[in-house]
Order: C-alpha cells, then sequence, then structure tokens
C-alpha cells in the first residue's frame, strides 16, 4: 500500500515511516518545509512540500490531492491536528480523489478536539473531570477572577482553531495562575489566539495517558507507558518514558469515552491521576502521539495495524507487549533540562524538579534505553531533529518573542518566556 505520513518533523512521524517501511508498504512523506526528519528516514521512499494549513486550507488540501491522484488507494496519515481537521472536513475531496483516511465522523473528530464537549462527555459517563467555565471574554474572565478558586489552569478550548478566512490557527499551551492578577494577564494573552478558554482547577496529581487503537468503538490495540520526564516539567509530551500495563482506572475511563464517541482510529486519552488512583479527565488526542516509538519498540505496532485496518482488514485484538522498555527523545529531554534551569513559570502551584537533580539524570546513561529518532540502522532523523531545532524552531520563538513586545513610544515591555 501506498502511503502518506504527513508533519513530517514530528517525532510520531520518525516512527509511523519506520513502522510502515519495515511492514513492507511504500512511504512518502509530506511537510509543510522542504525537508523534514522523517524525510531523511532510510524508509521513506520520497518527500514532498505542501502549503501548510496555517496559511491556506484550500491549499493544502489541494495538494494533498494531487499527491494522492498519483496513485489510487493511498492512504492519508496526518500526525497532528492542524492537519488532522482540515483533512476531515474535506474527506469527500480526498477520498474522491482515490484517497484513504482512517477517521470517525467529522462531528467526532471536532468533539474529540474540542475540551470543553470532551470534559462534558466525560461527566456524563460519571468520570472525574476538573471543575471547569468557559471563557469567551474579559467580563466572563472578571467574573471568573472573583469568584473562582486558586490556583487555576488556563487552557483553550482547542489547541487548534480554523479562523475565519480558512487558515489553522494554534491556539497555544496551558497556562497556570495562582491569584486574580495572574489569572487576568493569562486571559488577555490567550483571548488573543484563542475564541475560548477554559478555566480549570489544578489537579495535583501524575499525568497519565492510554493509547488505543479502536475500529468503529471496538478496541483492537492499547498501550501505557509511565511518564518519567516530561518536555515541560509542568505537564507536556513526554522525554522519557517507560512502558508499563494499563491503570485498570485509567483504562476503564478511557475506553468509555471512547467507546462513547464510537472512534475509529488511533487516541490518546489523558488524565491527571490523583494520590488515591482516581483519574481526573483532561483531553482526547485523537491522531497519533509524540511518543509513539516506544509502542512499537514494546511491540504495538500502531501505524501498521492502522494500515491493516485502511485495507480492510481484520485481526484480534492486540492487548500484549514487553514491559519495562524504555524510550527517551534526546532533543526532547534537552529541552527538559533548560526548563527546569529557568525554573517554575509563574504562578505554578504544582511541585517542580530541582536543577542539580535533574542535570545528573540527564548526564547519566540507562542501559537498554531506546530513542525515539536515533537508530544504528536509521540515525539521520535524529540529527535532523537538532538541526530542525536549531535553525528553524529557535529563530521562529525568538521572533514570535519580538512580537509580544509593546510598539515603540510604550515605554514598556511585556515579561516574556521563551519555551524551547
Amino acid at each position: 500500500m501506498r502511503v502518506l505520513v504527513l508533519d513530517g518533523n514530528e517525532n510520531q512521524a520518525v516512527a509511523a515511516v519506520r513502522s510502515l517501511a519495515a511492514a513492507g508498504h511504500e512511504v512518502y512523506v509530506g511537510a509543510d518545509s522542504s525537508w523534514s526528519k522523517a524525510s531523511c528516514s532510510r524508509g521513506s521512499r520520497g518527500s514532498f512540500k505542501y502549503t501548510a494549513p496555517q496559511i491556506s486550507v484550500d491549499e493544502f488540501i489541494q495538494e494533498i490531492i494531487a499527491e494522492v491522484e498519483k496513485y489510487p488507494g493511498t492512504l492519508v496519515l496526518p500526525m497532528t491536528e492542524r492537519a488532522t481537521i482540515p483533512l476531515s472536513e474535506r474527506r469527500d475531496q480526498i477520498e474522491t480523489a482515490g484517497g484513504l483516511l482512517v477517521l470517525p465522523s467529522h462531528d467526532r473528530v471536532l468533539q474529540a478536539f474540542d475540551k470543553q464537549r470532551t470534559t462534558e462527555l466525560a461527566r456524563s459517563l460519571d468520570i472525574a473531570v476538573p471543575t471547569t467555565k468557559v471563557i469567551s471574554n474579559r467580563s466572563e474572565a472578571e467574573q471568573f477572577a472573583e469568584t473562582g478558586s486558586y490556583p487555576a489552569v488556563l487552557k483553550p478550548r482547542s489547541s487548534e482553531e480554523v479562523s475565519a478566512d480558512g487558515r489553522v490557527v494554534a491556539a497555544g499551551g496551558p497556562r497556570y495562575a495562582k491569584n486574580r492578577l495572574e489569572f487576568l494577564a493569562a486571559c488577555d494573552e490567550m483571548l488573543k489566539c484563542s475564541s475560548a478558554l477554559l478555566a480549570q482547577e489544578f489537579v495535583d496529581g501524575i499525568g497519565t495517558g492510554y493509547f488505543a487503537l479502536m475500529r468503529h468503538g471496538e478496541l483492537k490495540a492499547e498501550f501505557a507507558h509511565r511518564r518519567i520526564r516530561d518536555v515541560r516539567p509542568t505537564g507536556s509530551g513526554s522525554a522519557l518514558r517507560e512502558s508499563v500495563s494499563p491503570d485498570p482506572k485509567v483504562r476503564e475511563a478511557a475506553l468509555k469515552i471512547l467507546r462513547a464517541l464510537s472512534w475509529h482510529g488511533v487516541a490518546m486519552v489523558e488524565f491527571r491521576q490523583k494520590a488515591d488512583g482516581t483519574p481526573v479527565f483532561m483531553e482526547v488526542n485523537g491522531r497519533f502521539w509524540n511518543s509513539l516509538a516506544l509502542a512499537i519498540y514494546a511491540g504495538v505496532d500502531f501505524p501498521a495495524l492502522l494500515a491493516e485496518l485502511a485495507e480492510g482488514r481484520d485481526f484480534e485484538p492486540q492487548q500484549e507487549y514487553q514491559l519495562k522498555l524504555r524510550c527517551r527523545w534526546l532533543l526532547g529531554d534537552f529541552r527538559h533540562l533548560l526548563e527546569v534551569m529557568r525554573g517554575a513559570p509563574p504562578g505554578y502551584p504544582g511541585k517542580f524538579p530541582g536543577r542539580l537533580r535533574t542535570l545528573v539524570q540527564f548526564v547519566t546513561p540507562v542501559r537498554g534505553t531506546f530513542h525515539d529518532n536515533f537508530s544504528l540502522n536509521d540515525p539521520l532523523p535524529e540529527f535532523a531533529d537538532w538541526i530542525d531545532f536549531i535553525f528553524r524552531k529557535v529563530p521562529a520563538r525568538l521572533i514570535q518573542t519580538q512580537k509580544s513586545v509593546l510598539p515603540r513610544g510604550s515605554g514598556r515591555v511585556r515579561s516574556v518566556q521563551i519555551h524551547l
């Protein structure tokens, strides 16, 4: 089968290319840049550049259609929300051109990526959720600031939104507030990029997730890992993690949600697990995840299994895999180190790692650890990851920081933290 792996600069794209090529598929990598780390993999037969959905959804879709038309029956695998949402919305055009997508209905896709709707769904299923308030404007922010409890967490209702002019816009990450002033300042910044925010109570616990491949609500494969270090200590994708058996409470809650969504394809359901073991729902990510490589190393080959679903094959649910296997994203772990050295962000109420201990852990190798991007048989994606970071991501973040400076003549400059 011919497969287009999109979002080639994501770790999950590298893992998917290697997996699908090993399974005998003909893999091509797409990205919104002239080259990507996944296209540097030996598993890639070729690569192509497309217009970023952030610039023009119409052009993005037409360029994917042009690739699909070269070989009808091509499977299209988006790795991010910014690619998944427009592909899902325009699926009729993709399918008419001969392309295959493994997704539930578009309404289910939108529901899964909408944190308010999934929080309401989880609550209706008697799953613990944080106390949540939707904020759409300054007036609602002021009302919550006076009556809400602290510490509070602010997050965009959706990580990616489609703007009025047809672009996919990133809404940013979560912010934290210990008091009214910090809360209002965070709201003012975040409402510039997001149409609505969720204000939630801070849940003290450990970030955990459940990973699954579903066929119209039926479980076909599952996986779980223990996070050892996150890229951002406040909560994010993991930099180092270890395969574990799914926690029964987490598994039960996650499957309730995925079955209620009649989910079709891969998904991750994220929770914060309290000290008493109660999982508190956070969000659904209806796509491949950053730490995909660990699942494949452990024996759950999600990309290859997804391709089997696309081909109309059936197989027994895959629930066994190797435990206590470690996998590290080296660049992500370096970014974790930088975040720890910078210190906890303003308003963050949780426990933050110590600098010396983190440095020692970073430089101390653990025998048997696999890597997200580095492989002796396929080393180039690792080098491309660092090149992409140094020459693309860092300059882009610096430009974003410069735009955060108030207009000349105001006499004031915002306090800005640069997260790499």
